[in-house]
């Protein structure tokens, strides 16, 4: 930043007697109670959304405590047998760095490429080793608390996301159809599928529109800049500082083109403020807000600058969010009926260390048990091949009465979730959302607590230092990754977690006389997930499994093992890991997991000639234990897991077989709230 800026930003940052009243209303956010008339999603009678641009979820939150970022103690392993947090450049791995820069939060930082053959190229085909060749090594950058403290202390106060996915491998438009309309064209109809920033003028139903039809009222609130142009699209880029950065990703439909005044589709989306004759902002939000008139459902487009876009500063984009909140709880009734998601559209060109759940392209690379067909591109002359989505994971907080505690809620979700959450509470069906990531995603419910008791809240910090000090496009910052590389650790502590319905497992069957190992995935009676199969010893994966909830689904390795053995590990929600080591050629012990309550059950089966002798050892610091099995013989063996919280990390190996591993992680679910992995390394 040029030092006469920074000048500005320090004086602007202590100008504290004008963040008096802001500050306030903002505390109001955490200290209003809720609406409890039904204790219910009924409660909710205002969905507000607010989508910003371009920020993985590592990228913002990969340090903050509690949240499964650079502490994971999981991580996926490359073909090269490093974690996935080194990624090779040609010549050495670049580790996630925090940029080397003053006043971080308020650097315009450069932005990356974020299309889809670039993003599929980094993610090649769950491989995921592609990050810094596809996209510059500032892919691995990231920031921390003293950089963005108004988002950190918004997680601190409400619920995050992390776990929450863009929707689409690829660009904004796209990822914003999918938050608008349940997908992108995929059928082809309406001129589908969009894999880009095309804008061209489309045709498929919009959920907005099937909300007008069913008499739920909704809004569009934006700055209207200089309007739509003789070309069809929306007029922002003269001036970062009006206008709503073609954000509004409705007015690439025509009939939304077409609708002249008095049309709900123009009056609701096409209408605005206009901040170049001097109408506030959030004039015609807070207006509503006061006098009643706030939609049921409504969605918010900031003009380019304030939209945390690289290469614009993340602290525009919090000044503009300690707006919105300030304008929502001018009126502490309003506020006690309102839902506000702030989430962003996709990652840029910025890493996250977690897999995203997708598809198979083919019966070769995996399964599922819901048709994936619609969710899978089978390229063109100028795109590849590959899975529409789940994209990378992006933050989302959950800002309302019922979502305070500072929690995270880690069920998988992606936009279509937030219209699903709409489904839920006003009953209108969107059928464009396919089965394939209805039966992946949740409905963002699992971060609320709708019976909940009000929490103290947490004091969040000033943003009035945020306020643009100048309406000018700075030069790119491009920071430099460090000569020695190391992953950065969490924050220390722990978070309170909501709770989930996942309840997985994954079980192994060999057949020696064959040379082959099936496994059999399940995500348990309430929810559906998605698996990924990686393995330590071939290289024609990763494999992803896809299972409904109740349902399971099969695979089997055979012998194209190298020296006839497995070494496979399955990845899955929150955390789950299963490990499979051994020898395909004899039989020997076999070992499944439940959960049942609050602990775990082993079940040991010994298929082979002679006594097995088996070693459980506790990842969380609990006592070895010693497993006898005679041949022939089934075992069962519970873990407490109290001491751990419901956390598990246990390995099973055998004395006489220095080759058999079997291993079991994650987190056992009983409906009540928990706590954030405490297997997290930290600071």
């Amino acid at each position: 930043m040029p030092e006469v800026n920074r000048r500005r930003f320090l004086q602007l940052a202590g100008a504290t007697t004008a963040f008096s009243a802001l500050s306030a209303s903002i505390q109001r956010a955490a200290a209003l109670p809720a609406n409890h008339r039904t204790g219910s999603i009924e409660d909710v009678e205002h969905i507000v959304v607010l989508m910003q641009e371009n920020r993985s979820f590592d990228h913002y939150f990969g340090s903050l405590r509690g949240v499964r970022g650079f502490g994971d103690p999981r991580p996926v392993t490359l073909d090269n047998g490093k974690s996935v947090w080194h990624q090779s450049d040609g010549t050495k791995d670049v580790l996630p760095f925090h940029p080397d820069a003053d006043d971080l939060g308020m650097a315009f930082i450069q932005d990356l490429p974020h299309g889809w053959n670039d993003g599929h190229a980094a993610v090649n085909d769950g491989k995921y080793d592609g990050w810094v060749p596809a996209k510059g090594a500032t892919t691995m950058a990231y920031l921390k608390r003293e950089d963005i403290p108004f988002h950190y202390a918004l997680a601190d106060t409400f619920t995050i996301c992390d776990a929450y996915h863009c929707s689409f491998i690829g660009s904004t438009d796209p990822n914003r159809y999918y938050m608008w309309t349940g997908y992108t064209g995929n059928d082809g109809t309406g001129g589908g599928p969009v894999l880009g920033n095309d804008e061209k003028g489309y045709g498929w139903t919009t959920y907005p529109e099937r909300l007008e039809q069913a008499g739920i009222s909704w809004k569009i609130y934006q700055d209207i800049g200089d309007g739509l142009d003789a070309a069809g699209g929306w007029g922002w880029i003269s001036d970062a500082y009006r206008g709503n950065y073609g954000d509004n990703s409705l007015l690439y439909f025509d009939r939304y083109r077409n609708a002249r005044p008095g049309d709900p589709l123009h009056d609701k989306a096409r209408t605005g403020t206009d901040h170049g004759k001097g109408e506030g902002y959030f004039d015609r939000l807070r207006a509503d807000v006061r006098n009643g008139t706030l939609p049921q459902i409504s969605w918010i487009a900031a003009p380019e600058a304030f939209t945390e876009h690289p290469n614009w500063p993340a602290n525009y984009g919090a000044w503009y969010i300690a707006q919105v909140i300030d304008a929502l709880t001018a009126v502490p009734e309003v506020w006690a009926k309102t839902a506000l998601f702030i989430t962003y559209d996709e990652n840029d060109g910025f890493f996250d260390h977690l897999v995203p759940p997708f598809p198979p392209g083919s019966a070769a690379q995996g399964k599922s048990t819901v048709d994936a067909g619609p969710d899978y591109f089978k390229g063109d002359s100028s795109h590849v091949a590959g899975a529409y989505g789940l994209g990378q994971r992006v933050p989302m907080l959950v800002v309302s009465p019922w979502s305070k505690g500072g929690y995270v809620c880690s069920e998988t979700l992606d936009h279509t979730s937030i219209i699903r959450f709409m489904e839920r509470r006003f009953g209108v069906h969107e059928p464009n959302i396919s089965p394939w990531r209805r039966a992946v995603c949740g409905d963002l419910t699992s971060a609320f607590d709708f019976s909940r008791k009000d929490t103290e809240p947490v004091a969040l910090p000033d943003t009035d230092g945020y306020e643009p000090p100048d309406r000018v496009r700075h030069p790119d910052y491009v920071p430099t990754p460090p000569a020695d590389a190391v992953l950065p650790k969490q924050e220390r502590g722990l978070r309170p977690a909501r709770p989930l319905r996942y309840a997985p497992h994954v079980d192994a069957a060999a057949d020696p006389a064959a040379g082959r190992l099936t496994l059999t995935f399940a995500s348990g009676p309430r929810a559906g997930a998605a698996f990924l199969v990686t393995s330590g010893n071939r290289t024609d994966g990763p494999w992803t499994y896809t299972t409904e909830a109740g349902k399971t689904v099969s695979d089997t390795w055979n012998a194209a093992y190298s020296a006839g053995s497995h070494d496979l590990t399955v990845h899955g929600p929150n955390g789950f890991l299963r490990a499979f080591k051994g020898s395909n050629k004899k039989a020997g012990c076999e070992v499944t997991a439940r959960h049942t309550g609050d602990d775990i059950r082993l079940t040991f089966t010994n298929h082979g000639s002679g006594t097995a002798r088996l070693r459980l050892a506790d990842g969380y610091g609990g006592r070895t234990t010693a497993v006898t099995v005679r041949a022939g013989a089934t075992v069962h063996h519970t873990v407490d897991l109290a001491r751990s919280r419901r956390w598990y990390d246990l390995t099973v190996t055998d004395e006489a077989d220095p080759a058999f591993l079997r291993r079991f992680a994650g987190h056992v679910e009983n409906g009540r709230a928990g706590v954030s992995d405490p297997a997290i390394i930290t600071e």
